[in-house]
């Protein structure tokens, strides 16, 4: 199956020499350097349209949304896991380069607080990126990337979800692998697992599902 153009393959490449979609909502010059008109003015309020895809699935899961720039870590991991559709009870990193920024405790001195940041300085330019892991057990890796600064709309309110497709696969279902695994069972009534992990996945799960609407109004309730 080919890739679709633009998208970052697998969590295996590294993030710092992916492409920016050429989707994107403006387009980039060098990377990580914004065009003059998307500079957020000093001292200015500004938002963050960004896009997330979770790696390695296919058929791609992504979003685009927006936020204001001044969102800090934490709000801003839990927008991820709304705009995504996970349901936030598992742990979560940032990676930028060499850096890992999350929740630290006793057991990992190396990882920056998250508390400490936001998202304005997590990502400060159009074209910067970052990597965000959640559920280190199923290893759920997704990539995100600025793809425009801008003043806010005084017409719009923040959040946003503008785009996406798909819902994300259910939690726990055991990664990349396992969430393979589980399409091609519930779609085949002669598989010896098929009753099973139907009823464990539920009626209700459609994995082309997405309303964009609904994430938005989600996202406007995370606080």
């Amino acid at each position: 199956m080919s890739m679709p153009s633009g998208r970052w393959t697998s969590s295996r490449t590294s993030l710092r020499s992916s492409k920016i979609s050429p989707t994107c909502l403006t387009p980039m010059t060098e990377p990580g350097l914004a065009p003059e008109a998307f500079r957020p003015l000093l001292g200015g309020p500004s938002v963050h349209a960004l896009r997330i895809e979770l790696l390695d699935v296919e058929p791609m899961v992504w979003r685009r949304f927006v936020v204001p720039s001044d969102t800090k870590l934490p709000k801003f991991n839990r927008m991820l896991e709304t705009v995504m559709g996970w349901e936030g009870y598992h742990l979560h990193m940032f990676e930028v380069a060499d850096l890992r920024i999350g929740r630290p405790d006793e057991f990992s001195a190396d990882i920056i607080d998250e508390r400490q940041l936001k998202l304005e300085q997590l990502l400060p330019r159009v074209g910067s990126r970052l990597q965000w892991s959640y559920g280190f057990g199923d290893g759920w890796e997704h990539a995100v990337a600025v793809e425009a600064i801008e003043a806010p709309s005084p017409d719009v309110r923040y959040p946003i979800c503008a785009a996406g497709e798909r819902a994300c696969p259910p939690e726990d279902c055991g990664g990349v692998w396992g969430y393979e695994h589980l399409r091609a069972v519930v779609v085949d009534p002669a598989h010896p697992e098929h009753e099973h992990l139907r009823d464990w996945v539920g009626t209700g799960f459609d994995p082309d599902a997405f309303d964009q609407m609904a994430m938005t109004a989600r996202l406007r309730r995370v606080r």
